[in-house]
């Protein structure tokens, strides 16, 4: 189930700066860490952000479990045409 979470990030270096994002979206992977930080619910920031899943909020979880253990997590570049 991890791996399917992890699918749903992106890393692209033309989009944000390079930095982890929801795919397809650029919202920052560590945006909705610091919301969910910050004692917002999923609810709350699905409010804020509509096109955004509940999938999508725990992707962001996994990729950041997935860094705390120091290592490598590869993610596709995207590439832009």
């Amino acid at each position: 189930m991890r791996a399917e979470y992890l699918n749903r990030i992106s890393i692209n270096p033309d989009v944000c700066f390079g930095k982890p994002c929801v795919k397809g979206h650029r919202i920052w992977v560590s945006l909705i860490l610091d919301m969910l930080t910050d004692g917002m619910t999923e609810s709350e920031i699905l409010q804020e952000y509509p096109q955004l899943s509940r999938e999508d909020i725990l992707a962001c979880l996994a990729y950041g479990a997935e860094m705390t253990r120091e290592r490598y997590i590869e993610v596709p570049l995207e590439q832009t045409a």
